[in-house]
């Protein structure tokens, strides 16, 4: 606690000059769009995308939906769902604080509620920020074995997935004679519109076939493209910028001044206009996306296995090594050939430009923080560019060395003998393989063999095999820094 009096509503008129604030009377919000996870990402993104389009079409407010903690809820609450977006850059900080919220419901305590909220007519959007790995999904098809979508299937009224919940209110709506509302996944999946469309179709299916159908045939999906570095919140940023704005808020969320959002533009039951708030509507997003997700998730990844191994605690703490900035610009460069870009994306300057936010100081992305769920990640960062490029006949000695490092961090252990935390919904099956392999050829061999995570063509490959060993082995011989001064 800081001493100040708390953020709300009273306190906009007393924040210093600097301090941006809303535009309009967050009183005045009607709520369009329900999110589903409503964490920091899509705080600092879709609805900083939809915070300036408020004060002249307030109808798009965002109720905002937690399926697991209540701390969002009980933060923002006082606060009347009021918090500070910190831009950080290397001059400093700019703040602002977001209206966006109409308020935030908790899913565990009250299922129905959400559902019922999400088939009011006037919610003709529900967008989802739930992570990889709150699909319930192996590979690109629903795991109908997931606890989660076994539980939501025999209890649909009372769901805990976010596909159960969608197809709840789905149903809800149909059955008052409401139109579907559109379902905008912001997740890193690849296609993911076109996954979560197949995703929920399938759990709607297994409902009852002629819901699928329905699904199938008339429920909306649009593919997304987000970018923006958001690192988790620390304390120390909370007091920071509560000290700035002259009142306590206990729930801010800190980003990188840049942001881009790509949305297909498919929406049946309309939508704000995006556009005006910064966001690029197109009829093709696969570009955009594949370009992100290798470019940007692929390098990420890469800085995480490698950081968590050599102690480099941030992104910024990694790019400040020579060493591994230099590897990053290669692996961007061996990566960008396998892209199928429109001439309208100029790829050299999106290189460029990810080496200097990688670099912010201002920033502290946690390497451990994206080291999370890399069975959920590695397929379409890195396998995914590795196999285009073995099937080109070109090496993938860049690539290899972040598929290398992710490998050695599965062993639990740094470069100096810190212990690492496997935080992945494979985890035991991928611990229990790390333990088990007697080499490093016998560890590659076992994550190799997961058919359901490393594609077979490039399991099997043996120059692929091949590049990952070397790295794999040097990495465990001479440690991740002095790897990264070979690999330069």
């Amino acid at each position: 606690m800081t001493g100040l009096p708390r953020l709300t509503r009273a306190a906009l008129a007393t924040l210093p000059a600097p301090v941006a604030r809303p535009d309009f009377d967050p009183a005045t919000l009607k709520t369009g769009i329900v999110h589903l996870g409503i964490g920091a990402f899509h705080r600092a993104h879709e609805a900083y995308h939809t915070e300036p389009l408020l004060a002249r079409d307030p109808q798009w407010g965002i109720l905002g939906a937690s399926l697991q903690r209540p701390d969002t809820r009980d933060a923002l609450q006082p606060q009347d769902w009021l918090y500070t977006l910190a831009e950080r850059g290397p001059a400093g900080d700019r703040l602002q604080v977001m209206a966006p919220l109409t308020g935030v419901l908790v899913a565990p305590e009250d299922p129905a509620e959400l559902v019922r909220r999400m088939a009011d007519p006037a919610v003709r959007i529900v967008s989802i920020t739930v992570t990889e790995k709150g699909y319930c999904r192996s590979g690109s098809e629903l795991d109908e074995e997931h606890p989660g979508i076994r539980h939501d299937l025999a209890e649909p009224a009372r769901p805990v997935t976010a596909l159960g919940f969608l197809a709840a209110a789905l149903r809800a709506r149909r059955a008052a004679g409401i139109a579907p509302f559109t379902v905008l996944t912001c997740d890193n999946l690849p296609a993911n519109g076109e996954t979560v469309h197949r995703l929920l179709a399938r759990f709607g299916a297994l409902l009852d076939p002629e819901f699928g159908r329905f699904i199938a045939g008339e429920v909306a999906c649009p593919a997304t493209m987000l970018d923006r570095i958001v690192p988790a919140t620390t304390d120390a940023d909370r007091a920071a910028i509560s000290r700035a704005i002259g009142v306590e808020d206990a729930w801010p969320v800190v980003a990188e001044p840049f942001s881009q959002w790509i949305v297909e533009d498919n929406f049946p039951g309309g939508r704000p206009d995006w556009p005006a708030g910064g966001a690029t509507l197109v009829r093709d997003v696969r570009p955009y996306e594949e370009m992100k997700l290798r470019l940007l998730n692929g390098s990420h990844s890469t800085i995480a296995y490698l950081g968590q191994l050599a102690g480099w605690a941030s992104v910024a703490d990694a790019m400040a090594v020579p060493a591994l900035r230099d590897h990053v610009a290669a692996l961007m460069r061996e990566v960008a050939e396998t892209l199928r870009l429109p001439p309208e994306i100029d790829c050299l300057a999106y290189q460029r430009q990810l080496i200097e936010r990688f670099a912010n100081p201002g920033l502290r992305h946690l390497t451990a923080q994206i080291a999370m769920d890399g069975s959920q990640k590695m397929p379409q960062r890195l396998f995914a560019p590795a196999l285009d490029r073995m099937r080109r006949g070109q090496e993938t000695r860049r690539i290899a060395l972040g598929v290398a490092a992710w490998l050695r961090f599965l062993q639990g252990r740094s470069d100096h003998g810190a212990a690492l935390t496997l935080s992945d919904p494979l985890a035991a099956r991928l611990a229990a393989a790390a333990r088990d392999a007697a080499d490093c050829a016998a560890l590659r061999d076992a994550i190799f063999a997961m058919r359901d995570l490393v594609p077979p063509d490039l399991a099997t490959a043996p120059g692929f095999r091949a590049e990952v060993l070397e790295a794999l082995e040097s990495l465990v011989m001479r440690g991740a820094a002095a790897t990264v001064e070979r690999w330069r």
